[in-house]
């Protein structure tokens, strides 16, 4: 037994079933990320609670997207294919009257949920980062579907808030129906939230290591290994109502050129330096965003100002999703690619201070991509012979990594999302490791860090 306590090995839950060492008598748990669980411990309850938090959180995501496939319908007339294209169908005049009917239900509803319920806890990364992982389902499931909406109907923020909400809060519900402990809730909540990323998007690896690296801030075995079990069960449980394939399809397989690869060292420090001007922006919308009864005329003004840009600029009504799969297609002028850039933060930044609540990961990725996608024809008049979408894809990675802290996620994420994309590792590495450490050095803020509510404001 006193062998056993020997170089600092660790009592695991549950137990091994071989409790023998092996003949060198080295502990089994000195590889590092292998260690014990530590407060969370992967207790069989812990499992059954990951499981029907995996289900929960893949047939929510399911009933999201169905509410926003519904109001983009009722608003657009879209069915299948490109958003962007259904939203350019439409006259100017009911671009403008969608958003702004969008702006009038926005307000009256964000207005009440606040009011309502402003002592229930519904911002997943404060509650784990700062809290004890405890959200309130009620207010979750009421803003998620209101944010569902309004993108519907054409705001310019992102659809992933609400299912990754909905997967913390189903997470949360679920460890207080088992009784599990602080450490235990944390962690399932952070599995939830990677899970509903993982189920709308189709990227059950990616939204693994959103839940490690970004929501838990830790790639040990004991957290990849339930994070990456919730995130295939989410997944595999959306399928019944949400496509299995990739989320950007018809990527063409781009190849590594010496061209690529000199422009990635350049377009890194570029998308540093831009990713925290635009953090800082997001985080400046947030803090400042419009409350209490100021909400009833800003946000419907500022739905209306975006549904008149969109008159010439349909791209930026919705997350920007079809914006980024044209950029990595490599289709669109330069002075579009460069328009799209400047605009889609901007106007997602004032979608923010008005009230509204939703997500930021399209919009970075896809301004992201434009951007890539901008910088790579300016350069291809000096060095020519490499697809404009190899541009974009390099852009949409190292932005999204950047802006997340997140450089493993952030390049799993657009692997996965376009399934292409790996004969250009290198240079979207190399952009991604230069544009993450840009932000680390000057400011370190990420897009979900800048988004947290002051410590007087509470959730």
């Amino acid at each position: 037994m006193s062998r056993q306590r020997d170089e600092g090995e660790r009592e695991r839950i549950p137990p091994p079933v071989i409790r023998r060492r092996i003949a060198s008598g080295r502990g089994a748990m000195e590889q590092p990320n292998a260690s014990q669980d530590g407060d969370a411990s992967l207790t069989v309850r812990f499992w059954i609670a990951l499981a029907l938090t995996g289900v929960a959180t893949g047939l929510l995501g399911d009933f999201l997207m169905w509410v926003l496939a519904v109001f983009e319908r009722a608003a657009f007339h879209y069915q299948t294919g490109s958003y962007q294209n259904a939203v350019a169908a439409v006259s100017g005049l009911r671009r403008v009257v969608s958003l702004s009917i969008a702006g009038v239900v926005g307000a009256v509803g964000w207005y009440l949920i606040r009011r309502l319920l402003r002592h229930d806890r519904a911002e997943i990364d404060d509650a784990l980062w700062r809290g004890d992982g405890h959200l309130s389902f009620r207010r979750s499931i009421l803003t998620s579907v209101l944010s569902e909406v309004v993108i519907g109907m054409g705001a310019s923020i992102g659809r992933e808030a609400a299912p990754k909400l909905m997967g913390g809060a189903s997470g949360s519900t679920v460890a207080r129906w088992f009784n599990l402990t602080p450490a235990q809730r944390r962690l399932l909540v952070a599995c939830g939230g990677g899970a509903g990323l993982a189920a709308v998007y189709n990227v059950p690896i990616g939204g693994a290591l959103f839940t490690a690296e970004v929501l838990y801030g830790s790639l040990s075995l004991p957290v990849v290994l339930p994070a990456l079990a919730c995130t295939l069960i989410a997944t595999f449980t959306g399928w019944i109502y949400l496509p299995g394939g990739a989320t950007y399809t018809d990527v063409p397989r781009y190849h590594f050129s010496a061209s690529l690869m000199v422009w990635s060292v350049l377009a890194g420090l570029v998308m540093g330096l831009l990713a925290v001007l635009y953090v800082r922006i997001i985080g400046f919308a947030s803090h400042h965003r419009a409350s209490g009864a100021t909400i009833f005329w800003m946000m419907p003004l500022v739905f209306v100002g975006v549904g008149v840009i969109g008159i010439w600029y349909p791209q930026l009504f919705g997350n920007g999703k079809d914006m980024a799969h044209e950029a990595f297609l490599g289709v669109g002028s330069v002075w579009l690619l460069l328009a799209l850039f400047a605009l889609k933060p901007v106007v997602t930044a004032f979608t923010l201070g008005s009230g509204a609540g939703g997500g930021v990961f399209t919009p970075f990725l896809s301004t992201g991509a434009v951007l890539g996608g901008f910088l790579g024809v300016v350069w291809s008049y000096l060095w020519p012979g490499t697809p404009v979408g190899a541009y974009a894809l390099v852009g949409a990675a190292a932005l999204l990594g950047a802006s997340m802290q997140a450089p493993l996620a952030g390049l799993v994420l657009v692997l996965e999302l376009t399934h292409g994309g790996f004969d250009i590792a290198v240079p979207m590495i190399t952009a991604t490791v230069l544009a993450t450490l840009l932000v680390r050095q000057i400011d370190g803020y990420s897009m979900y860090s800048a988004r947290l509510p002051s410590h007087a404001e509470g959730a």
